[in-house]
Formats: structure tokens, sequence, C-alpha cells
């Protein structure tokens, strides 16, 4: 397994699983992370800096509102690069109100270090839908079906659960 590959599924399981103990071994110190939002259905700021505020923007805040995460990287892991861009899907669960959530946009990774440990992380965020909640249990059935956290760009719309929205953004996923 690459380094750069094993620092974005740790990424991965501290956000997904509320482990911000984890963001040591995915970023740098002095990492930094740029956020662009497409959708008034969410909002980030838009750079962060620094492994402790990292960890705090994407892990510790982001589990005090959601539960039940899902993020899935589209498309094959990285080889052996020091970049790499992929495609993600967000399925979660908003804590206070119970309403579902799903969303996609792009990630880009840089390391900079033979540590494979991320330097810079840009966040796109196309689009994130706020779903009722009793949409919740068959997107958290779905996504759970998946193959985490790599996930073929065009497995999400061939099992996609007959929600409008939640179809409009497989089949962008698979585009």
């Amino acid at each position: 397994m690459t380094l750069l590959r094993q620092s974005i599924e740790t990424y991965i399981c501290a956000k997904d699983g509320n482990r911000p103990h984890l963001m040591r071994s995915a970023f740098t110190v002095d990492a930094e992370l740029v956020i662009e939002v497409k959708t008034e259905e969410i909002s980030f700021p838009t750079l962060v800096k620094g492994l402790d505020s990292i960890s705090a923007v994407l892990v510790s805040q982001f589990a005090q509102r959601y539960e039940n995460i899902y993020t899935l990287c589209m498309g094959t892991p990285p080889d052996d690069e020091n970049t790499f861009r992929c495609n993600w899907l967000v399925c979660m669960t908003e804590k206070a109100s119970g309403a579902a959530r799903v969303g996609f946009g792009r990630y880009e990774w840089v390391c900079q270090d033979r540590s494979g440990r991320v330097s810079k992380l840009k966040i796109t965020i196309e689009e994130m839908k706020n779903l009722p909640g009793e949409l919740g249990q068959s997107i958290l059935e779905w996504v759970r079906k998946l193959p985490y956290p790599w996930c073929p760009h065009d497995l999400p719309a061939q099992s996609a659960p007959n929600i409008p929205s939640v179809q409009k953004i497989a089949k962008q996923l698979a585009g």
C-alpha cells in the first residue's frame, strides 16, 4: 500500500469514525485545508491551517453535528503519486434533526515529503442534499453495501435507492 493511499484511508477512518487522534498519521503538522462549497446546504471555513485546526473542523466539530457517516472515494486508489484527485460520495444523518444528508464533490490531495502524509487538501463540495429523516435508513443501507472506502465510479448508480436526488448524485459520479 502506498503512503498517500494509507494517509487517505486514515483520514476517512478518522472523519467517519470520530477519531481525531488518527489525523496525526494522515496530515503534516503544518498542513493546509482549502474548502470550496458550491451549495448552500452546508458550510465550512474556506481555509484552515495546521493539523489541530484541520482535525477540529473535519473530525471533532463534524462529529458534533453528524453521525452514521460513510465517505467513499470514487475510483482506484493512488499508486505511488505525491498528488491525487478523486471524487467522493458522503452519506450521513444529522444528530439534532435526524435528517439524512447525501453529497458529493472532489478531493485533491498533495503530499510534499516521503512520509506520505498530506500537506495540502482541497475539498470541493459540489452538492449536499438535506433529505427527510425517514429516507435515512434506505440511504444508509445502500451506502453500507458499497465498497468502502474505495468504490468504482459506476457502482453507486447501479443500486441507488429510488430517491431522485440520490439517483441524480449517483449518476453524476458515474458520468
